[in-house]
Order: structure tokens, then sequence, then C-alpha cells
């Protein structure tokens, strides 16, 4: 590698850990979660409410979505990798954890109106 790769190769690590700092310095904390199933709304909560929400009780595929402390994880789930039981939980606004065999997502929101949509300039 020459000079100019190692150079580069510096300023897109420099780059990517600000970056990382930057979103965790100045992410804010949600207020609600919002659980949507197949791409529509299933159900929002306060954050501030501790409770265990079960999605998918009759049928074989299942989640159990646990809110404590304000900060919100999956604990239990029938899919084949798991991954969305081993995630951290989240709290910040913005973050989601996806369970895809299931096709759900949990999304922390700052409010229970957030949709985050486009006007009329951005489209």
């Amino acid at each position: 590698m020459k000079r100019n790769d190692f150079i580069l190769a510096a300023v897109i690590i420099i780059i990517s850990v600000f970056s990382i700092f930057a979103m965790r310095f100045f992410s804010k904390e949600g207020d609600y979660v919002v659980i949507t199933v197949d791409g529509v709304a299933y159900a929002s909560f306060a954050l501030s409410d501790d409770r265990v929400i079960r999605i998918g009780e009759s049928g074989p595929d299942y989640n159990t979505i646990n809110i404590e402390d304000k900060k919100v994880y999956i604990s239990d789930a029938d899919c084949p990798d798991r991954i969305c039981v081993n995630h951290r939980p989240i709290s910040k606004t913005g973050e989601t954890i996806v369970c895809l065999p299931h096709r759900l997502s949990v999304t922390i929101k700052q409010s229970e109106t957030d949709d985050y949509s486009f006007d009329a300039v951005s489209e």
C-alpha cells in the first residue's frame, strides 16, 4: 500500500469513529415505542409504562416484547436465528429492533405521531 492509501484509510476510520460518538451524544431519549407487523402499525406504547407485549399468540410465530425502565427489548421469539432476542435494549429516538422472519419491527419515536413523512419539497 502506498502512503496515500494509508492516509485515506486513516481519514475513513476517523470519520467513522466521530460519527458513532456524534450519534450517541446527540441522540434524544424516546418517549414511545411503535410496533409494526408486515409494515402496518400494530401498537404504540409509552416507554414510561412497563409492560410485556406478546405478538402472535394464536399462531406458531410469536415475539415477546418487554418495556422496562424506559428501554425496549425482545425477550423471546421462536424465529430460527433469534437475532432480535440477542439485540441490545433500545431507548433513543430512531433506534429499531427488527425480526425479519416474523416481519416485525420495534422503533423508538419522540412522539406518538412521528411518521417521518416527506414534504412537498423533498418529494
